[in-house]
Formats: structure tokens, C-alpha cells, sequence
């Protein structure tokens, strides 16, 4: 059986859609379970009225992204755990060719879904996420159109707005680092994931249209850049062993410094330079990694360097065939 856990704040208007198009899926094996973070917006009250096969759990106030889907994998103890933004709409086989997925790579602690655009179901919003030596994350094939991501593929990190889990896995390598609130805190966690030896795939099948920044409102706002960069620098110092760091300074440094300049150009310079700051001095808990130190080895740390620099390249590329100069990962 399956738990698809969606985490809510203020959603309401979202809520409808997804939830009516969940009860249309192909794969019937699964419960609902709806994390609220203290929404005000009549949210709580919605589900409780007219879902009653729904779990929902009501939280006191905010605790962000990570601390809602924490509270939702540890609520549950069915084999899989779908994570499933309440601002998108899944097809009706959407959670049929996640579970296949899934089943047919053993290898796998996760695996995500085809997420379209809401503006335009032929343009791609996610499609896999990959990282970069520029310490930057990335939504693959961001802006392209479908049929650029047309077959499964072993990724580096799967966004945690539409993807599957093992849900025993959790147990192994920790759950999302509830310090992180919001922003990358599926891409530390699929790094730590495939530092601990678990492979993560883009399922092609698996589509759903996504609306995108609806929490926090806008693509760009001085908060969401300062967590990013400031969750940027925590990926970074938490994933990448020390002798790599010193490898990969010069890349990181420009990759750093490329981004100041391009949110200053924007507009939020102040913020990113802000959330850099906080990054480096303030250290966010550790108790994630420390389970998995006994599975590291220089090889894993090898295989993900060299799979930074295949993320690298293939951004380049992607970049070059969009004619985009500047691009990261904002959702």
C-alpha cells in the first residue's frame, strides 16, 4: 500500500483540484493523508467536511515543507510514501506509473514525476533535478518542450513535489532536514541518499501539471531567495566531503558569485548576500548525516562529483539550446 502525503498552508483554493483528481487514479492501493501547517484559509475545514477517507493531521502553526512531509512519512508505515504538492494536478495514471517505477528499479529510494506547466500542459516545469559544481541545483529541462524527456533515467535528485519513496529507507539515511523549512531540502536529501549507495529515476509516465510557487506567492520575494541561497550553502557543506570541496573551489566560488550578480540585477542582491552569510554561519542539525557516515566511502563521493559534473554539462546544454544565460532552482 501507498500513503501519498500532501503537506498544506493556506491552500484552499489548490486543494480541490488535486484532491478530485487523485480519487480518479488508475491504482486504487493507497490512503491520502493531508499535513496542514496552521492554515487560516478554511483549508482544515474543507477536508474534514467533504473528504472523510482522508487523514489529516493539523498542525499548530507553520513548520515549512520539511516539517509537514516529516510528520507525514513518520505517520505511516506502508512500503511507499508519495510527496505531492496541493498545486498540482496528476493524471489519471500518474500514481499507477510512480508504484511501477519504483518496483522495477530496485536500486531506487526515489523516483519523480513529469511536471508540466499548468500555463501550458506541452511546456515541461520539472523533469528531474540535477546539481552542479556551481553548488547549483537545477529543474531538468525546465521550460522545453514534452517530448525533451520522453524515457525513464537514473537521476541525480527527484523534487519532492510529485515523487515516490521507500519508505524504509528513511530509517537509513534520516528524513528532510527540518532546519532547511523549505527549498532544497529534497536535494540534500537525495545527495545524502546517493552518498549511502540508492539510485533515483525520472519516470516519463508519470504526469501531472504543476502551477508552481503557490505558498510562497511569487517566483523571486527577498524570503525565498534568502532561504535558497542560505539552503544552497547547507546542500553544499553537508554533501560535499572536504577534500572535494578543495577540488571544487574555484566552480564554487564563481558559481556563487554569478548568482549575486544576477539577483542583484533583479533586485534581491541584498537577500542572496544575506542567505549566503547565514549559511556559512549557521550550521543546520547533523544528526541526518551522521546515520549514513558508515556507507561513505571516497568511491561514493567520487561517483557523485562526477555525477555533478555531468549535471553541469547538461545544464550548459540545456541552457545554450534555450538561449537562457541564468537559470536555478526556484519552484
Amino acid at each position: 500500500m501507498t500513503t501519498v502525503v500532501i503537506p498544506n498552508y493556506n491552500g484552499l483554493v489548490y486543494l480541490k483540484d488535486c484532491l478530485e483528481a487523485l480519487e480518479q487514479q488508475t491504482y486504487k492501493d493507497f490512503e491520502i493523508l493531508v499535513v496542514d501547517n496552521g492554515s487560516t484559509d478554511g483549508s482544515i475545514e474543507y477536508v474534514a467536511n467533504y473528504y472523510k477517507s482522508i487523514r489529516l493531521i493539523a498542525l499548530d502553526k507553520n513548520y515549512g515543507f520539511t516539517g509537514a512531509v516529516n510528520r507525514g512519512i513518520k505517520a505511516t508505515d506502508n512500503e511507499f510514501v508519495v510527496l505531492l504538492n496541493n498545486d498540482t494536478i496528476p493524471a489519471v495514471d500518474w500514481l499507477e506509473a510512480l508504484v511501477k517505477c519504483i518496483v522495477s528499479h530496485a536500486d531506487a529510494f526515489s523516483c519523480c514525476s513529469k511536471m508540466m506547466q499548468v500555463q501550458d500542459e506541452n511546456i515541461i516545469d520539472d523533469a528531474g533535478d540535477g546539481y552542479t559544481v556551481f553548488g547549483w541545483a537545477y529543474k531538468g529541462y525546465d521550460g522545453a518542450s514534452a517530448e525533451k524527456a520522453n524515457k525513464t533515467r537514473a537521476i541525480t535528485s527527484c523534487c519532492a513535489g510529485a515523487a515516490i519513496y521507500r519508505r524504509s529507507i528513511f530509517n537509513q539515511i534520516g528524513y528532510l532536514n527540518d532546519d532547511f523549512f523549505a527549498y532544497l531540502e529534497d536535494v540534500d536529501l537525495s545527495l545524502r541518499a546517493m552518498r549511502a549507495g540508492y539510485k533515483h529515476y525520472f519516470c516519463h509516465d508519470a504526469l501531472l501539471t504543476h502551477i508552481g510557487s503557490a505558498t510562497s506567492g511569487s517566483k523571486y520575494n527577498d524570503f525565498k531567495v534568502r532561504i535558497s541561497a542560505r539552503n544552497s550553502v547547507w546542500v553544499y557543506q553537508m554533501n560535499i566531503a572536504k577534500w572535494l570541496k578543495v577540488i571544487n573551489s574555484l566552480p564554487y566560488i564563481l558559481g556563487i558569485s554569478v548568482k549575486f550578480f544576477a539577483f542583484k540585477r533583479w533586485g534581491f542582491g541584498n537577500a542572496y548576500l544575506a542567505g549566503i552569510r547565514e549559511g556559512f554561519k549557521n550550521k543546520p542539525s547533523r544528526e541526518y548525516c551522521q546515520q549514513i557516515q558508515g556507507s561513505i566511502s571516497v568511491r561514493t563521493d567520487w561517483f557523485l562529483y562526477l555525477s555533478m559534473w555531468k549535471d553541469t554539462f547538461a545544464y550548459i546544454k540545456m541552457k545554450m539550446e534555450m538561449k537562457r544565460i541564468f537559470g536555478g532552482y526556484q519552484k
